[in-house]
């Protein structure tokens, strides 16, 4: 038993430095990576093709799980906002170019850009008022509606969230993703700002009714502003009086830098609520 037990303490103690950033206990005002399992993904992202042609999102293969790995962050009001009404929450979703395998040092890529990236200032964190989940698509995917979903129903499972006032937004790839979950479940966010990205203009009749704000780059190449703004036409003839569009003149396709450094978004965002 002795041997044994000298053996196993070691390999534990490996375990725990291996994996410890996915089990640390959050806390408030900081940003850590924690994992879940999930039906597996099938959502390719066929570039580009998938930008011209935008598809329907795949659905998930029961017979497999993704490993999903997410950055959570608490805002410091956490505590106090969950002996009330609970905490917003805001769902941030990645470009093409952060995706990464479901282990290893490739999370990181997702705080590149967007609310991760900005967490990690003291100054934004101190004034963020709500949980911010940012996941990471796997490597030769896209974003996948359904799955997204499930991660959300894992996040209200085990935290104390305000189900009035839950947001989505992503840029590029992610603003794709953004109009997937909007069209997935419309009556799940309270409002939404996809960022240079696109969706099927059929999809408008859904989308009525929820708070959109939507970002494009006028000189954007990769994904034409045409189909932000295509998107944004047919809402509002669909009787949309929520639905707002900004064009950036002389911005190509990163547009997402301003729009995420503008606290008018959020000031916006946080406004919006099902309750109202």
């Amino acid at each position: 038993m002795k041997k044994r037990l000298f053996l196993f303490v070691p390999c534990l103690i490996f375990a725990t430095i291996l994996f410890g950033q996915e089990t640390e206990k959050p806390t408030s005002g900081k940003q850590i990576v924690q994992s879940v399992e999930l039906p597996a993904s099938t959502s390719t992202w066929d570039f580009p093709q998938g930008i011209r042609g935008i598809g329907d999102p795949r659905p998930l293969d029961e017979s497999k799980t993704d490993i999903v790995r997410y950055w959570l962050f608490l805002p410091m009001s956490y505590e106090e906002q969950a002996e009330l009404d609970g905490t917003p929450l805001l769902l941030f979703l990645h470009g093409a170019g952060e995706r990464g395998n479901e282990s290893g040092a490739e999370i990181a890529k997702v705080k590149i850009h967007g609310p991760p990236r900005l967490l990690d200032t003291p100054e934004f964190a101190a004034k963020c008022p709500c949980v911010v989940v940012s996941p990471q698509c796997k490597n030769g995917f896209a974003w996948s509606p359904a799955q997204l979903m499930l991660l959300l129903d894992h996040i209200e499972k085990n935290y104390k969230i305000d189900k009035n006032r839950i947001y989505v937004t992503g840029l590029s790839m992610g603003g794709f993703g953004t109009w997937m979950c909007l069209n997935e479940s419309p009556k799940r966010f309270a409002a939404a700002a996809p960022i240079c990205g696109g969706a099927k203009p059929e999809w408008a009749e859904k989308l009525t009714d929820a708070p959109i704000w939507v970002f494009h780059g006028d000189k954007d190449t990769v994904v034409v502003p045409a189909l932000s703004q295509i998107m944004a036409e047919n809402i509002q003839k669909a009787g949309s009086k929520k639905i707002l569009l900004t064009i950036y003149e002389g911005v190509g396709h990163d547009s997402w830098t301003q729009t995420y450094n503008n606290q008018l978004l959020y000031d916006w965002m946080f406004r919006q609520s099902f309750s109202q």
